[in-house]
C-alpha cells in the first residue's frame, strides 16, 4: 500500500514534520490498542481464563500490529526515537511474559518530552495507564499530542516561573481512555514495576481545558445573567487565546506545589489527609497564579488579565458543580472562593442575577490567598492534627459543614488516641454540601457539564445553554 501524508506542518524547530494522525499507520495503531483494552483487568493484566476472554495468540497478534504501526510512525518523530525503541521492547516483553501486570518503566524513562520543548512538536505516546478524572483502570492507551510552547511562555518560564518539567499540550487524537474528562498526561499514572526516583515531566491538555471552560462558563453566564467585561468575554469566543491563558495558568500553578510554606502536590503525596487539605492546596496554587497574573498584567503582559478572569470564572462556575460529591476537593475550593467573595461583598446573587465587582473581587481574592498562606506558615509550628483542625476552621467559617459531621463538633468529638491518618475515616464523603446557589446551578448546568466529556478544540465550545 502506498502511504500518503495529507498534511505537512512545521514542528517549530526549523524542520517539517508530517501530521502523525494523517499517516495510515495511526488508525491501525488505534484499532490494535482498542482491540486489546477490553481484555485487560483493572491492573492492566489479561486473564485468559476469564469468560469471553480472547486467546493469547489473538492478543499477541494485536500487539504485533501495534508494534508495526509504531515502527512505521516513528520516523516522523525522530526526537522520540529512543522512546519508541523502548516502547516496542516493552510491548513485546509484556506479550512474551504472558500479559501479566504490565511494566513499561523502560519506555517511561526513555520518554523525555520536556528535554527540548518546541512549540508545535508532536509526540506519539503509548502506555498502559489510568487517566486522571477519566478511566481508573490501567488500560493500554495511545495518544498523539502537540506541545504548546510559544516564545513568550518560554521566556516567562526562563526568567520568572522556572518549571523545567512542565508541558502544555493539545490533543491530535486518542484512544477511549481520553474520551473522558481527563486533561492531563502524568507519568505517575503509568504501569511500572517501581516508581522512578523522580519524574522528569508532567503535561496538561490546555485545549481541553479551554474548550471546557468556554462551554461551561458561557452557559453559566447565560444561566446566572452575569454580564462579563468585554475583555473577559473574548475568552469565550477565541479558543486560541483561551488555550494560551490556560497554559500560563497551568505552568504557574504546577510550580507552586513545590514553592512556599508546607507545599505538597496532591497527585504525588503519599500520606492520607482530609480532602479539605487537598482543596486548600489546589486553591492556594490557583490563587498564586491569580496573584502572579496580576503582576504580569501590571508589567504589560496581556495574558495576565486573562488568567485572572479564567481563575475566577472557572473556580466559581465549573469546579463546584463538576464531578461526584465524594470528597471533591476541587469543588470545595470553588465553593470556598464563592462564599468568601460573597461574604465580603465582591459578588451578589440578587433577583436571580449574579453580579461581580471585578476590582473588589481582585482585592478580596488576594485576601483569601493571604489567609491560606498564613494558615500554612503557622502550620509549620503545629502538630499535624492541629493544622488539620485549623484548616477546618478556615473552611467552615465560610462553608456550612454537614449537620452530621464529627469534625464540625471539634476535637472533643474525635478519638485523638488514633493516629491522624485514621481520623480521616471520620470525614464524611460530602463534608461540606453544596449551598442553595450551587444546588440550583448544578441542576441547570448538568447537561452542559456532561457534554464536555471528551471535548477538544475541534468541538463547538461556544455552545451555550440557558
Amino acid at each position: 500500500m502506498t502511504e500518503t501524508l495529507a498534511s505537512i506542518t512545521p514542528d517549530g524547530g526549523g524542520s517539517t514534520t508530517a501530521r502523525v494522525i494523517d499517516h495510515p499507520a495511526w488508525p491501525e495503531l488505534k484499532r490494535a490498542v482498542e482491540a486489546v483494552r477490553p481484555a485487560q483487568s483493572k491492573d492492566g493484566s489479561i486473564d485468559f481464563e476469564a469468560e469471553g476472554a480472547p486467546s493469547r495468540a489473538a492478543v499477541t497478534r494485536e500487539i504485533e500490529h501495534a508494534v508495526s504501526a509504531v515502527q512505521r510512525l516513528a520516523p516522523l518523530l525522530p526526537h522520540d526515537a529512543a522512546y519508541h525503541r523502548a516502547l516496542v521492547a516493552d510491548l513485546r516483553r509484556w506479550a512474551a511474559d504472558g500479559f501479566g501486570v504490565p511494566d513499561f518503566l523502560d519506555s517511561l524513562l526513555a520518554f523525555r518530552p520536556s528535554a527540548a520543548r518546541t512549540d508545535g512538536r508532536q509526540h506519539l505516546v503509548v502506555f498502559p495507564m489510568y487517566t486522571q478524572n477519566g478511566n481508573p483502570d490501567r488500560n493500554l492507551e495511545a495518544v498523539v499530542l502537540r506541545v504548546v510552547w510559544p516564545d513568550w511562555l518560554a521566556e516567562l518560564e526562563r526568567t520568572r516561573f522556572d518549571n523545567p518539567m512542565f508541558l502544555g499540550i493539545t490533543f491530535e487524537d486518542f484512544t477511549p481512555g481520553y474520551d473522558t474528562n481527563s486533561a492531563v498526561l502524568f507519568p505517575e499514572t503509568i504501569a511500572v514495576r517501581k516508581a522512578p526516583e523522580r519524574f522528569s515531566w508532567g503535561a496538561i491538555f490546555c485545549d481541553r481545558e479551554a474548550a471546557r471552560f468556554r462551554r461551561v462558563v458561557g452557559a453559566a453566564c447565560g444561566t446566572t445573567g452575569l454580564d462579563l467585561p468585554e475583555e473577559a468575554g473574548g475568552l469565550l469566543t477565541d479558543q486560541q487565546r483561551c488555550q494560551q491563558t490556560f497554559v500560563l495558568w497551568d505552568m504557574i500553578h504546577d510550580r507552586t506545589h513545590s514553592h512556599g510554606d508546607l507545599p505538597f502536590d496532591p497527585f504525588m503525596i503519599k500520606q492520607r489527609q482530609p480532602f479539605w487539605m487537598y482543596g486548600l492546596e489546589e486553591l492556594r496554587c490557583d490563587l498564586t497564579a491569580f496573584h502572579e497574573a496580576g503582576r504580569l498584567a501590571a508589567d504589560g503582559h496581556a495574558q495576565g488579565r486573562d488568567v485572572q478572569y479564567a481563575v475566577l470564572l472557572d473556580r466559581l462556575f465549573r469546579f463546584p458543580v463538576t464531578g461526584p460529591r465524594n470528597r471533591n476537593y476541587d469543588g470545595l475550593g470553588g465553593q470556598l472562593l464563592f462564599a468568601y467573595l460573597h461574604r465580603h461583598d465582591a459578588l451578589r446573587w440578587t433577583d436571580n442575577r449574579l453580579s461581580i465587582d471585578w476590582e473588589r473581587a481582585r482585592e478580596i481574592t488576594a485576601r483569601l490567598r493571604e489567609d491560606i498562606e498564613v494558615l500554612y506558615r503557622k502550620g509549620i509550628d503545629r502538630p499535624k492534627i492541629v493544622h488539620w483542625l485549623k484548616a477546618y476552621e478556615l473552611v467552615s467559617a465560610y462553608l456550612a459543614p454537614h449537620p452530621g459531621s464529627r469534625w464540625a463538633k471539634g476535637p472533643d468529638a474525635l478519638d485523638l488516641t488514633l493516629p491522624p491518618r485514621k481520623l480521616v475515616d471520620d470525614v464524611l464523603p460530602d463534608e461540606f454540601p453544596l449551598s442553595l446557589f450551587y444546588e440550583a446551578l448544578a441542576r441547570k448546568l448538568r447537561t452542559v457539564i456532561e457534554s464536555t466529556r471528551g471535548i477538544t478544540a475541534g468541538d463547538d465550545p461556544a455552545a451555550r445553554a440557558a
